[in-house]
Protein backbone atom coordinates (compact mmCIF):
# COMPACT_ATOMS: atom_id res chain seq x y z
CA UNK A 1 0.00 0.00 0.00
CA UNK A 2 2.69 2.52 1.03
CA UNK A 3 4.72 1.78 -2.12
CA UNK A 4 1.43 2.58 -4.01
CA UNK A 5 0.70 5.88 -2.53
CA UNK A 6 4.29 6.88 -3.16
CA UNK A 7 3.85 5.84 -6.41
CA UNK A 8 1.14 8.45 -7.30
CA UNK A 9 2.47 10.89 -5.22
CA UNK A 10 5.72 10.93 -7.45
CA UNK A 11 3.26 10.58 -10.45
CA UNK A 12 1.44 13.51 -9.85
CA UNK A 13 4.94 15.73 -8.77
CA UNK A 14 6.28 15.05 -12.12
CA UNK A 15 2.92 16.38 -13.97
CA UNK A 16 3.89 19.62 -15.22
CA UNK A 17 2.56 22.91 -13.56
CA UNK A 18 -0.87 23.97 -14.81
CA UNK A 19 -0.20 27.44 -16.93
CA UNK A 20 -2.53 30.26 -16.74
CA UNK A 21 -4.34 32.29 -19.73
CA UNK A 22 -4.36 35.59 -20.88
CA UNK A 23 -6.82 37.66 -22.99
CA UNK A 24 -4.55 40.05 -25.32
CA UNK A 25 -6.28 42.36 -27.63
CA UNK A 26 -3.96 43.02 -30.84
CA UNK A 27 -3.79 45.16 -33.50
CA UNK A 28 -4.77 43.61 -36.81
CA UNK A 29 -1.12 44.14 -38.24
CA UNK A 30 0.59 42.54 -35.51
CA UNK A 31 -1.37 39.37 -35.97
CA UNK A 32 1.56 37.26 -37.61
CA UNK A 33 3.91 37.77 -35.40
CA UNK A 34 1.24 37.67 -32.41
CA UNK A 35 0.79 34.49 -33.19
CA UNK A 36 4.30 33.19 -33.52
CA UNK A 37 5.14 34.85 -30.39
CA UNK A 38 1.94 33.71 -28.37
CA UNK A 39 3.25 29.55 -29.46
CA UNK A 40 6.75 30.85 -27.99
CA UNK A 41 5.18 32.20 -25.08
CA UNK A 42 3.36 28.70 -24.45
CA UNK A 43 6.04 26.86 -25.30
CA UNK A 44 8.74 28.50 -22.66
CA UNK A 45 6.23 29.32 -19.52
CA UNK A 46 3.21 27.36 -20.01
CA UNK A 47 0.52 29.90 -20.11
CA UNK A 48 -1.36 30.72 -22.61
CA UNK A 49 -2.31 33.61 -24.59
CA UNK A 50 -5.74 33.80 -25.70
CA UNK A 51 -5.73 36.76 -28.57
CA UNK A 52 -8.29 38.95 -30.28
CA UNK A 53 -7.55 41.12 -33.38
CA UNK A 54 -8.90 44.19 -34.77
CA UNK A 55 -8.59 47.82 -35.18
CA UNK A 56 -6.54 50.13 -32.05
CA UNK A 57 -9.81 52.38 -32.04
CA UNK A 58 -12.31 49.52 -31.74
CA UNK A 59 -10.69 48.27 -29.16
CA UNK A 60 -10.36 51.52 -26.96
CA UNK A 61 -13.97 51.76 -27.23
CA UNK A 62 -14.57 48.10 -25.95
CA UNK A 63 -11.76 48.68 -23.01
CA UNK A 64 -13.60 52.16 -21.95
CA UNK A 65 -16.64 49.71 -22.03
CA UNK A 66 -15.81 47.37 -19.57
CA UNK A 67 -14.36 44.17 -22.21
CA UNK A 68 -12.34 41.96 -19.95
CA UNK A 69 -9.04 42.17 -21.89
CA UNK A 70 -5.89 42.29 -19.99
CA UNK A 71 -3.32 43.34 -22.10
CA UNK A 72 -3.50 45.87 -24.93
CA UNK A 73 -0.89 45.41 -27.88
CA UNK A 74 -1.96 48.91 -29.80
CA UNK A 75 -0.97 49.72 -33.21
CA UNK A 76 -0.08 53.15 -31.44
CA UNK A 77 1.05 55.30 -28.62
CA UNK A 78 -1.36 57.37 -27.73
CA UNK A 79 -4.57 54.67 -26.79
CA UNK A 80 -2.41 53.03 -24.27
CA UNK A 81 -1.40 56.41 -22.85
CA UNK A 82 -5.32 57.67 -22.75
CA UNK A 83 -6.14 53.93 -21.14
CA UNK A 84 -3.41 54.59 -18.44
CA UNK A 85 -4.94 58.30 -17.75
CA UNK A 86 -7.86 57.20 -17.73
CA UNK A 87 -7.42 53.86 -15.43
CA UNK A 88 -8.14 51.47 -17.48
CA UNK A 89 -4.62 50.65 -18.16
CA UNK A 90 -2.15 49.78 -14.90
CA UNK A 91 0.60 52.97 -14.26
CA UNK A 92 3.84 52.50 -15.42
CA UNK A 93 3.31 49.32 -17.69
CA UNK A 94 3.33 50.91 -20.55
CA UNK A 95 6.31 50.14 -23.76
CA UNK A 96 7.15 50.27 -27.08
CA UNK A 97 6.56 46.76 -28.53
CA UNK A 98 7.53 47.29 -31.84
CA UNK A 99 7.64 50.29 -34.58
CA UNK A 100 5.61 50.25 -37.72
CA UNK A 101 6.45 51.12 -41.49
CA UNK A 102 4.15 51.13 -44.02
CA UNK A 103 4.54 49.80 -47.45
CA UNK A 104 2.56 50.45 -50.61
CA UNK A 105 1.00 47.17 -52.39
CA UNK A 106 -0.21 45.63 -54.92
CA UNK A 107 -0.70 42.11 -55.72
CA UNK A 108 0.30 42.55 -59.37
CA UNK A 109 3.94 42.33 -60.23
CA UNK A 110 5.87 45.50 -61.57
CA UNK A 111 2.61 47.53 -60.69
CA UNK A 112 3.83 50.06 -58.16
CA UNK A 113 7.57 51.32 -58.97
CA UNK A 114 10.53 51.68 -56.60
CA UNK A 115 9.30 55.59 -55.53
CA UNK A 116 5.72 55.51 -55.41
CA UNK A 117 5.17 57.24 -58.87
CA UNK A 118 2.28 55.28 -59.48
CA UNK A 119 0.36 57.61 -57.17
CA UNK A 120 1.07 60.72 -59.19
CA UNK A 121 -0.08 58.62 -62.35
CA UNK A 122 -3.11 57.71 -60.88
CA UNK A 123 -3.31 54.58 -63.34
CA UNK A 124 -5.87 52.64 -60.96
CA UNK A 125 -9.89 52.39 -59.77
CA UNK A 126 -9.05 52.17 -56.36
CA UNK A 127 -6.92 52.64 -53.63
CA UNK A 128 -7.18 50.01 -50.02
CA UNK A 129 -6.46 52.09 -46.38
CA UNK A 130 -7.31 51.41 -43.35
CA UNK A 131 -9.86 53.72 -41.51
CA UNK A 132 -7.90 56.95 -40.05
CA UNK A 133 -10.12 56.55 -36.99
CA UNK A 134 -9.60 53.57 -36.10
CA UNK A 135 -6.20 52.31 -37.39
CA UNK A 136 -2.73 54.54 -36.76
CA UNK A 137 -1.55 52.92 -40.57
CA UNK A 138 -4.67 54.54 -41.54
CA UNK A 139 -3.36 57.81 -40.42
CA UNK A 140 0.04 57.68 -42.01
CA UNK A 141 -1.54 56.44 -45.40
CA UNK A 142 -3.56 59.98 -45.32
CA UNK A 143 0.17 61.36 -43.87
CA UNK A 144 1.87 59.95 -46.81
CA UNK A 145 -0.63 61.42 -49.76
CA UNK A 146 -0.27 64.48 -48.19
CA UNK A 147 3.09 64.86 -48.73
CA UNK A 148 3.29 63.80 -51.80
CA UNK A 149 0.59 66.04 -52.38
CA UNK A 150 -2.10 63.67 -54.03
CA UNK A 151 -4.53 63.08 -51.36
CA UNK A 152 -7.15 65.52 -52.83
CA UNK A 153 -6.82 64.06 -56.29
CA UNK A 154 -7.17 60.26 -54.77
CA UNK A 155 -10.24 61.06 -52.64
CA UNK A 156 -12.63 59.33 -54.85
CA UNK A 157 -10.80 56.25 -55.18
CA UNK A 158 -9.78 55.91 -51.44
CA UNK A 159 -11.97 52.86 -50.33
CA UNK A 160 -11.57 52.36 -46.62
CA UNK A 161 -10.61 49.02 -44.54
CA UNK A 162 -12.35 48.59 -40.61
CA UNK A 163 -8.56 47.45 -39.97
CA UNK A 164 -5.46 47.37 -41.89
CA UNK A 165 -6.28 43.88 -42.19
CA UNK A 166 -9.44 44.36 -44.34
CA UNK A 167 -7.08 47.11 -46.32
CA UNK A 168 -4.83 43.81 -47.08
CA UNK A 169 -7.68 42.06 -47.72
CA UNK A 170 -8.64 44.30 -50.62
CA UNK A 171 -5.69 44.59 -52.42
CA UNK A 172 -5.03 40.70 -51.87
CA UNK A 173 -8.39 39.81 -53.62
CA UNK A 174 -8.01 42.79 -56.28
CA UNK A 175 -10.75 45.00 -55.05
CA UNK A 176 -8.42 47.51 -54.72
CA UNK A 177 -5.32 47.85 -57.10
CA UNK A 178 -3.07 49.12 -54.59
CA UNK A 179 -2.91 49.96 -50.87
CA UNK A 180 -1.32 51.18 -48.05
CA UNK A 181 -0.82 48.22 -45.55
CA UNK A 182 1.70 47.17 -42.59
CA UNK A 183 5.08 45.94 -44.06
CA UNK A 184 4.51 43.38 -41.52
CA UNK A 185 1.76 41.95 -43.73
CA UNK A 186 3.92 41.66 -47.10
CA UNK A 187 7.63 41.36 -45.22
CA UNK A 188 7.73 37.54 -46.17
CA UNK A 189 5.07 37.56 -49.10
CA UNK A 190 6.75 37.19 -52.43
CA UNK A 191 5.67 38.22 -55.70
CA UNK A 192 3.31 41.34 -56.21
CA UNK A 193 5.25 45.04 -56.17
CA UNK A 194 6.00 47.58 -53.12
CA UNK A 195 7.42 50.82 -52.51
CA UNK A 196 8.41 50.94 -48.85
CA UNK A 197 7.08 54.33 -47.74
CA UNK A 198 10.17 56.24 -46.30
CA UNK A 199 9.60 57.15 -42.46
CA UNK A 200 10.01 60.97 -42.74
CA UNK A 201 6.50 60.98 -44.44
CA UNK A 202 4.39 60.31 -41.63
CA UNK A 203 4.34 60.27 -37.74
CA UNK A 204 6.06 57.36 -36.28
CA UNK A 205 4.33 54.25 -35.75
CA UNK A 206 5.34 53.62 -32.16
CA UNK A 207 3.28 50.70 -31.36
CA UNK A 208 2.57 50.33 -27.64
CA UNK A 209 1.60 47.84 -24.89
CA UNK A 210 0.11 48.03 -21.94
CA UNK A 211 -1.52 45.66 -18.85
CA UNK A 212 -4.78 46.42 -18.56
CA UNK A 213 -6.86 46.32 -14.72
CA UNK A 214 -8.53 43.12 -15.12
CA UNK A 215 -5.11 41.72 -15.35
CA UNK A 216 -3.54 43.60 -12.77
CA UNK A 217 -3.09 40.50 -10.26
CA UNK A 218 -2.71 37.79 -13.37
CA UNK A 219 0.56 36.39 -13.56
CA UNK A 220 0.50 34.88 -16.74
CA UNK A 221 -0.83 38.69 -17.84
CA UNK A 222 2.19 39.96 -16.42
CA UNK A 223 4.40 37.03 -17.83
CA UNK A 224 3.37 37.45 -21.64
CA UNK A 225 4.48 41.51 -21.16
CA UNK A 226 7.77 40.22 -19.93
CA UNK A 227 8.28 37.76 -22.34
CA UNK A 228 7.44 40.83 -25.06
CA UNK A 229 10.81 42.34 -24.17
CA UNK A 230 12.94 39.07 -24.22
CA UNK A 231 15.54 38.56 -26.96
CA UNK A 232 13.25 35.51 -28.70
CA UNK A 233 10.31 37.73 -29.09
CA UNK A 234 12.37 40.75 -30.19
CA UNK A 235 13.74 38.34 -32.95
CA UNK A 236 10.01 36.83 -33.88
CA UNK A 237 9.34 40.46 -33.98
CA UNK A 238 12.12 42.21 -36.07
CA UNK A 239 11.59 39.05 -38.85
CA UNK A 240 8.17 40.65 -39.35
CA UNK A 241 9.88 43.90 -40.55
CA UNK A 242 9.60 45.78 -37.26
CA UNK A 243 12.16 47.93 -35.65
CA UNK A 244 12.63 47.19 -31.48
CA UNK A 245 15.13 49.57 -29.23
Amino acid sequence: MLRAILAVLLAFIALPAQGGEVSVAVAANFTEPAKAIAAAFEKKTGHKAVMSFGPSGAFYAQIQQGAPFEVFLSADAERPTRLEAEGFGVAKTRFVYAYGALVLWSAKPGFIDAKGQVLKTGTFDHIAIADPAAAPYGTAAIETMKKLAVHDALGPKIVKGASIAQAYTFVHTGAAELGFVALSQVKNRPGGSRWIVPKSFYSPIDQQAILLKPGANDPAARAYLDFLKTPQARAIITTYGYEVK
